[in-house]
């Protein structure tokens, strides 16, 4: 799946790789696909949570080694 931006939010804790998606999905148009690569377990459930409130799609979520990759859909 290719994402049509990507954020690097490894060593940075709760809340920051959220308020970097959220300004990061306000640039973007409409359907375009944000990958967001995070070191934080907590960023699991916050990137759920986050699609549920925002109306954004959690499109997938995966965890490599020490890394969790989120992609959401901008809605």
């Amino acid at each position: 799946m290719n994402a049509d931006k990507e954020l690097d939010t490894r060593g940075l804790n709760c809340p920051l790789p959220i308020l970097k998606a959220k300004k990061a999905l306000a640039e973007m148009e409409s359907g375009q696909l944000l990958r967001v690569v995070a070191t934080d377990p907590g960023s699991m459930r916050d990137f759920q949570a986050f699609a549920r409130q925002t109306g954004n799609e959690l499109v997938e979520q995966s965890k490599t080694g020490e890394e969790f990759v989120h992609m959401l859909k901008r809605r």
